[in-house]
């Protein structure tokens, strides 16, 4: 089977680890050949400037640092995992999938740029982290979306109350409702798939939507 690169994209907080485990166990049951990926590559060098920039060494609001350098940033994380790592499964036959990939920039720096530089930021992230750093582009992006408000939710219990523990991203709410409106523009523009992860001002059962996720991703795998 020719490889396929299958991206689970979402909001902090949205279960996109979860899912994607969940996911992993059901393919490999099936005998199929999976890697797991998930961005940022925290135990990567790569990753050095994602973390200063999250860590707010650049500034401590996520505009100080304009779209494109940030994007930057992202990118060299995931060019460096791809020549250190995964390559090889993506050119012998693997089902990748990916806890965030290069459709995050769209999400989360997408939100930094006005609404008429929406495609022309899209145009060039694609160009940049596809053509030019030549990383897989993905058969299929699957967005879980959940309501800010329930993802801070989920977060508070992450990190225990303890709000000192969130990153650049997830400590700015206005922020966070901004890239959901980016999200869901990239998702109608690029042909993502929107998962709706809330019912009745909660999280749906987990199981549930990964069910709707199998579905989605079956005739990928045909």
């Amino acid at each position: 089977m020719q490889s396929k690169l299958i991206v689970i994209e979402g909001l902090d907080g949205s279960g996109k680890a979860t899912q994607t485990k969940i996911l992993a166990d059901k393919l490999k049951e099936h005998g199929l050949p999976v890697k797991q990926l998930t961005f940022p590559d925290y135990d990567s060098p790569g990753s050095a400037l994602v973390k200063m920039y999250l860590g707010g060494e650049f500034g401590s609001k996520p505009e100080d640092v304009n779209a494109y350098a940030a994007s930057a940033f992202y990118a060299v994380d995931r060019a460096a995992s791809f020549l250190r790592g995964w390559k090889h499964d993506a050119e012998n036959g693997a089902v990748l999938l990916s806890d965030r990939y290069c459709t995050s920039n769209i999400i989360y720096q997408m939100a930094k740029v006005s609404p008429e530089q929406r495609d022309g930021f899209i145009s060039w992230q694609e160009d940049f982290e596809y053509n030019k750093l030549e990383l897989p582009r993905p058969d299929a992006v699957i967005y879980l979306d959940v309501a800010p408000d329930v993802s801070q939710k989920l977060m508070e219990q992450r990190y225990g109350g303890d709000n000192s523990k969130k990153d650049l991203h997830e400590s700015n709410l206005q922020f966070l409702l901004t890239c959901r409106d980016s999200a869901l523009y990239a998702a109608e523009k690029c042909g993502w798939h929107i998962i709706n992860c809330c019912e009745n001002g909660a999280i749906r059962p987990i199981q549930d939507i990964a069910q709707e996720i199998e579905s989605v991703v079956q005739p990928y795998l045909c």
